[in-house]
Parts: structure tokens; C-alpha cells; sequence
């Protein structure tokens, strides 16, 4: 993996328990906890895989968006409603997920794939041709 993608991970995730974001870049719109969701990555030759946990996010719930080479990922979640009842006490946070990753110029913007299943989220960013090994073959003059 790239130095500068586990550089930035490191930075971002010192305290690996999953944390509600006090300060963010930008001023929400809907009232509520924003959490960081944690997430594994992995790499091969030919594509990063990104898997982040987003318990009661669905497929209508979620936007992902690639400005520059800063992909954000937010996905909401909706209050549960019991009708006829009245929230007394709580001990689960329900709340939205924010999460945003610095790319490289390696990743090939256009086949960037996203699926959530069970509350994971998969994203699939593919590296570009010239981000590949490349073997060099040697003739004889």
C-alpha cells in the first residue's frame, strides 16, 4: 500500500474506537452525531478495496463523492420511529457517517465501484494503467 495512504489512515485513526467527529470541515444540515466509520483496506496489483462499517445506512442513504482526488463517503441514517411511543431513554447513538480519503493520482477515477450490503460499504478504486508493473523486455543488438 502506498505511504501516503497509511500515513494518512494512521493520522486519521490514532484512536481506533469509533468516534463522533466534533469539529468538521464543512456545517451539517440535519441534526445529529456524524460517527468516522472505521474501514479495511487492501490492495493488490490492480485495485485498492475499501470496506467500511455503516450500520443502518441503505442504498437511497448514502453519497459518495470524488472532487479532485478527495473522495468523501456520507451515509445517513433514519431515526427509528415506534408509533405511538415516545423516546424515555437511549443508549444506542444513532447517527450519520462521514468519511473522506486523499487518492493518488494512480487511481483511475472513472471505474471507481461502490456496493453496500449489511450495512458495509465496498468500494472498488481500480489503479490506473500507468500505476501498474510494467515488465521491460530485453532484446539482443
Amino acid at each position: 500500500m502506498s505511504t501516503e495512504v497509511m500515513e494518512a489512515c494512521k493520522k486519521e485513526h490514532e484512536d481506533k474506537s469509533l468516534k463522533v467527529r466534533q469539529n468538521s470541515e464543512a456545517e451539517q444540515t440535519r441534526a445529529g452525531k456524524v460517527f468516522v466509520p472505521r474501514a479495511d483496506i487492501y490492495e493488490t496489483q490492480e485495485q485498492l478495496l475499501i470496506l467500511s462499517d455503516m450500520p443502518g445506512v441503505k442504498e437511497d442513504g448514502i453519497d459518495i463523492t470524488l472532487e479532485q482526488n478527495i473522495l468523501t463517503i456520507y451515509g445517513r441514517v433514519e431515526q427509528p420511529q415506534l408509533e405511538g411511543y415516545t423516546l424515555a431513554y437511549s443508549e444506542y447513538g444513532v447517527g450519520d457517517f462521514r468519511r473522506v480519503f486523499a487518492l493518488s493520482n494512480e487511481i483511475d477515477r472513472d471505474g471507481i465501484q461502490a456496493t453496500i450490503k449489511n450495512g458495509v460499504l465496498k468500494l472498488v478504486l481500480p489503479k490506473s494503467k500507468r500505476a501498474m508493473p510494467k515488465k521491460i523486455t530485453v532484446s539482443v543488438e
